[in-house]
């Protein structure tokens, strides 16, 4: 990769950042780029020297043998291999503790007679013992297989579908199949395979999910449905966002900061207090290294999308004990609509120091910016004035010249993880996040087009801006203990988050002295109305506070019956301050408020056989709401209760991963959009539905079917009733299939990955639409999607995607006239060093 191009991209990615850290990030990856030649000079011994002298957690129950060396194998990121008569009867009585892996491997062998030869690359071979003690050479063994690496929580590097352990939904270190919920993980390798860049991408591909995009995406108007319910619960390393009043901001996070996407659905209130019970996402950052790596990957697409990624990590000091990584992105790109354009600037630093061998400190701070020009949060009408309806090329732009969206975030956080005993930890987790964004809102949206004339279409326009910042803080405690003979799970903790801001207040959609109408919309360039004035007609001050003490316990009733027990009390308060500057208009000040809300979980787990369990949960739901009515007032709060039932099986240590749920979740008070209606604040009014239903199953297959085969494969049925059994939420689709597949030729050159998949969903539809209010629909419709990659040389390699490889025409939405995206492509190029 040429020097010039790497200072390049450096200087793009500093134009968003403050002038001292963009001078010392342009110096860091300069330094970089010099450093490549001369460590491939001067480095002499293997990499993995170093992971040997590095000491790591290690958390390994005791059993047999050949399990403890799995799970020794995943922590330590090596390969161990044995032959079968060697390890079979043999068992371990575990570890705990923080060791090198020479130390793990030795404690774990004590009293077995077993030896270890550690490998030039890097494994190790574990030999049965010899009376002459002369047999030290593992390549003598007639027969050896690989008992590593299996999977563990990371999922880089690994080139996995699935992952071997997740906590987002009891809050304990629990493997899919040991979790009493419907779990998907989106991994690293997944997104890299198919550029999957902004969390709607993930959406789009996780099993159970919809989106009701009406608008361009990340506005308000685009909706994540899980369940039949809008996802509303966001984590980031398992810490909650509260939304304050706009959750569609964390739409427009970037995914080159994390190493997987952790989704959970049905209701998680166990980990996240108030929330609704559709699903929960939870974006978990990458994290340092122990061996160094960095990649820089440059991919050019159709409408000139233009992106480049840098990322290096690894050892800060001679023996690794601090350890740090940088991430930078810069994405330009336009758009298949005309006019519409993006930009996006991301930076990630994170230092892990292992303080002593039983403290680790992790401290990080990432930086995103996302703009957009001609933003639109709606397509064009659906219908003509004559009742016909209207006909759009999919390019055609409702948005206004001089409407924007602007959003930046910026978070710190920092970590303290202090080992208690050998069986017992402490994590501290501080996080301070603040979100600005800034939306000028202009569309095409309003009336209806006359055929002949193009008149009768006007502008809705508008403003909001904010600067919310949240403050979180978790403290919990981390353990296992022995009661009747067996070793069960617990933790314990207390969470905090405050959300803060102060802000201007502006009017919705029609202004003084400013005419909406657009002279013919067939012919029109989006500048003409110009912007309204749009003064600042009041003050808001905005705070929301949660606070939370919450517990779960594991108890192994039986070598096959787990019981999963949990409980979260939370007080919730929410507070909206505004102050009108007309005098004429009343000032108003509300407040709400829920305290001691309990919040319990139960769920139990039978293990069937080695590979097959049973499964069944219940939980109850809490979620007061933003909705309002048409006179003003709020919705209710959500309240009802889930239950689960289903099996999962795991196969090849947890590479493959098998799921299968049935589900039923009552609620009162489900805020239920009414067409047309407006709230006196202008947005969307909404009506209480209570004694509705939601029902469904959902299948999944995800992980590794055989060696260089990964696929993922769900199939999902949801359907929402009201209490006298009507349909619900039918602008949603009720059935889903999604697959994507991936699989490596190694005998064609340096090895060739091909993979294609395919997104299909059932009609939507919505009633009352138009001037004449018809129905409108929908079809179903499928969208298939292919990929190839190939290793050009051993350090870089070439991807190309196709999206939508059938050109597929749909709605994507059944409001208006917004079309899904067209056939496209990306090239990317990744150089690793």
């Amino acid at each position: 990769m040429p020097l010039q191009t790497v200072t390049r991209h450096a200087r793009l990615l500093c134009s968003a950042l403050p002038d001292p850290l963009c001078v010392a990030i342009h110096r860091a990856v300069l330094g970089v780029a010099l450093a490549i030649p001369l460590v491939a000079v001067v480095q002499v011994k293997p990499a993995s020297a170093e992971s040997a002298v590095a000491e790591q957690e290690y958390n390994i129950a005791a059993g047999p043998l050949e399990s403890a060396l799995n799970s020794f194998a995943a922590t330590a990121g090596v390969s161990v291999s044995s032959s079968p008569q060697t390890l079979q009867g043999v068992h371990s009585s575990g570890l705990r503790g923080r060791y090198t892996s020479d130390q793990a491997l030795e404690k774990l062998l004590v009293g077995s007679r077993l030896k270890v030869v550690r490998q030039a690359n890097g494994g190790y071979s574990v030999l049965p013992p010899s009376p002459d003690e002369a047999s030290n050479n593992a390549l003598e063994l007639d027969a050896t297989y690989v008992t590593g690496l299996s999977l563990g929580a990371t999922t880089e590097g690994t080139g996995s579908y699935t992952t071997g352990s997740t906590s987002t939904a009891t809050g304990l270190p629990l493997s899919i199949r040991e979790t009493p919920q419907a779990v998907s993980v989106i991994t690293r390798q997944r997104m890299d395979d198919q550029g999957l860049t902004q969390l709607e991408d993930v959406v789009r591909q996780t099993p159970g999910l919809t989106i009701n995009q009406t608008g361009n995406s990340g506005s308000d108007s685009s909706v994540i449905y899980s369940r039949g319910f809008a996802v509303e619960n966001y984590q980031i390393d398992g810490v909650q966002s509260l939304d304050s009043n706009y959750s569609s901001t964390i739409q427009s996070n970037d995914m080159a900061l994390y190493d997987r996407v952790e989704i959970i659905r049905g209701a998680t209130g166990l980990t996240n207090g108030v929330g609704t019970p559709g699903a929960t996402l939870n974006m978990i950052r990458k994290k340092p290294t122990f061996e160094p790596q960095t990649s820089l990957t440059v991919t050019g697409g159709s409408w000139n999308y233009q992106r480049t990624e840098l990322d290096t990590s690894g050892p800060l000091t001679e023996n690794g004990n601090i350890r740090g990584r940088l991430v930078g992105v810069y994405q330009d790109n336009e758009s298949y609509i005309d006019r519409f354009n993006e930009r996006k600037k991301v930076f990630y630093g994170v230092i892990e120091a292992d303080l002593t061998p039983d403290t680790l400190l992790t401290v990080g701070m990432d930086y995103q910016s996302h703009q957009a020009d001609d933003h639109a949060r709606s397509g064009l009408p659906l219908y003509n004035q004559d009742g016909s309806l209207a006909h759009w090329s999919d390019s055609d732009s409702a948005g206004a010249a001089w409407a924007y969206s602007n959003r930046t975030f910026t978070s710190g956080f920092a970590s303290l993880e202090q080992r208690l005993s050998e069986r017992w930890k402490a994590k501290l987790t501080l996080n301070q996040g603040r979100y600005e964004y800034d939306e000028v809102i202009g569309y095409a949206a309003s009336g209806f087009p006359d055929p002949a004339t193009g008149t009768g279409v006007g502008l809705w326009a508008g403003r909001w801006e904010a600067k919310p910042v949240q403050k979180s803080i978790d403290l919990n405690i981390a353990g296992n203990f022995d009661l009747f003979g067996r070793e069960h799970d617990a933790v314990f903790g207390y969470s905090q988050q405050n959300t803060d801001y102060r802000t201007s207040g502006y009017n919705l959609w029609r202004f003084a002295d400013w005419d909406n109408s657009i002279d013919n919309i067939y012919n029109w360039d989006g500048k003409s109305p110009g912007k309204p004035s749009m003064p600042a007609v009041s003050r808001i001050d905005y705070s929301e506070a949660q606070t939370a003490v919450y517990g779960s316990l594991r108890l192994r009733a039986t070598d096959a019956l787990s019981v999963i027990l949990g409980a979260r009390v939370s007080d919730w308060e929410n507070t909206i301050k505004t102050d009108y500057y007309d005098p004429t208009s009343a000032d108003t000040d509300e407040k709400r408020t829920e305290t001691g809300v309990v919040t319990p979980f139960a769920g139990l787990v039978y293990d069937l056989t080695d590979n097959w369990s049973l499964y069944g949960s219940y939980t109850s739901i809490f979620k007061p709401q933003s909705r309002m009515t048409e006179t003003g007032n709020y919705i209710d709060p959500l309240e009802g209760v889930g239950y689960e039932v289903g099996s999962k099986a795991a196969f090849f240590d947890d590479r493959l991963n098998l799921g299968l749920a049935l589900y039923e979740i009552e609620q009162d008070n489900l805020a239920v959009a009414i067409p047309g209606a407006f709230a006196p604040d202008g947005n969307q009014a909404y009506k209480a539905e209570s004694g509705t239903k939601t029902r469904g199953f959902e299948v999944e297959v995800s992980g590794e079917l055989a060696p260089d085969w990964e696929a993922s494969a769900s199939f999902s049925r949801n359907i929402v009733q009201d209490s006298d059994g009507a349909k619900l939420n039918t602008n949603v689709a009720q059935n889903t299939a999604k697959l994507f597949s991936t699989y490596t030729l190694r005998n064609i050159g340096n090895g060739l990955t091909l993979g294609g998949g395919v997104n299909w969903q059932s009609e939507i539809y919505s009633d009352g639409m138009g001037p004449l209010g018809v129905r409108f629909t929908q079809d179903d419709y499928a969208l298939v999607d292919v990929m190839a990659r190939y290793p050009l040389t051993e350090q870089l390699s070439a991807t190309l995607n196709l999206n939508n490889l059938l050109d597929e025409e749909y709605y994507t939405s059944t409001s208006s006239s917004y079309f899904g995206t067209p056939r496209n492509a990306t090239l990317g190029l990744r150089m690793d060093f």
